[in-house]
C-alpha cells in the first residue's frame, strides 16, 4: 500500500462536480462540469480515497424522495465510469435545515465517519466544496488544506465571506483544485519523483 493510500478527497457535489440546479432530483438534470472526470481519475492515480459529502434537504422538504436522489447519484457514477471513478461512500444529510442531523455540513461526521470507516488519515485529507459551510466542514474535521471552488456559489462565496476565507484555498474550478492538491501539498508525493 502506498503512503499517499489512506489520504482522501471529500467533495461537496451540487456546484462542485455538477451543475447546480434548484433542487436537482432528475437524472436528466445532472450535468457534470467540464473536466471533473479526469480530475477526480487524476487524485484516484495518486493514491487518494474520493467521498462525496452533501446536503440534500429536498428530500426534508419534502420536494423529492430518497430514491430519486439515488437515480442522480446512478447517473452521476455512469457519467463517470468511463474515467474508471469510483467514490467509496456518498454521504448524504437529507434532513431540512432545522431537523437534527448527523452529516449536515458543517458538521464534521460524515468525515469522521470515513476516518473510522476506511482508515483515512484527515491530517493528510482535503475537503473541496462551493460554499463557506464546506471549507467549515474540512475546518472542523482537521483536514490539511480545504479548497473553495468558484463553480456554483463559489465565486459568490469568495466575494460575501472573503474575511473567513484566509485560511482556504480559492481556485476556479474541480480540475483547478486536484492540480493543487497534486502539486502543491506534501501529503501527495508527485509520481514524477518516484523511484522507477
Amino acid at each position: 500500500m502506498r503512503a499517499s493510500a489512506r489520504s482522501a478527497v471529500f467533495l461537496d457535489r451540487d456546484g462542485t462536480l455538477n451543475v447546480e440546479r434548484h433542487y436537482l432530483c432528475r437524472p436528466d438534470q445532472f450535468e457534470l462540469f467540464p473536466g471533473v472526470g479526469e480530475a477526480l481519475r487524476r487524485l484516484t492515480d495518486a493514491g487518494l480515497r474520493l467521498f462525496v459529502v452533501t446536503n440534500q434537504s429536498g428530500i426534508g422538504r419534502g420536494y423529492f424522495t430518497v430514491q430519486e436522489l439515488e437515480a442522480v447519484h446512478s447517473r452521476m457514477r455512469e457519467l463517470l465510469s468511463p474515467q474508471g471513478v469510483r467514490f467509496e461512500q456518498i454521504y448524504v444529510a437529507p434532513e431540512s435545515p432545522g431537523q437534527p442531523s448527523r452529516y449536515r455540513k458543517p458538521s464534521p461526521q460524515a468525515l469522521l465517519d470515513a476516518r473510522d470507516a476506511y482508515g483515512v488519515d484527515l491530517a493528510r485529507s482535503f475537503m473541496v466544496g462551493d460554499k463557506w459551510i464546506d471549507v467549515e466542514t474540512g475546518q472542523n474535521a482537521g483536514c490539511a488544506a480545504n479548497l473553495l471552488v468558484r463553480t456554483g456559489y463559489g465565486a459568490e462565496t469568495e466575494r460575501r465571506e472573503r474575511d473567513r476565507l484566509t485560511g482556504a484555498v480559492v481556485v476556479d474550478d474541480l480540475p483547478a483544485a486536484a492540480e493543487w492538491i497534486l502539486n502543491h501539498h506534501p501529503a501527495v508525493p508527485n509520481p514524477a519523483l518516484a523511484p522507477s
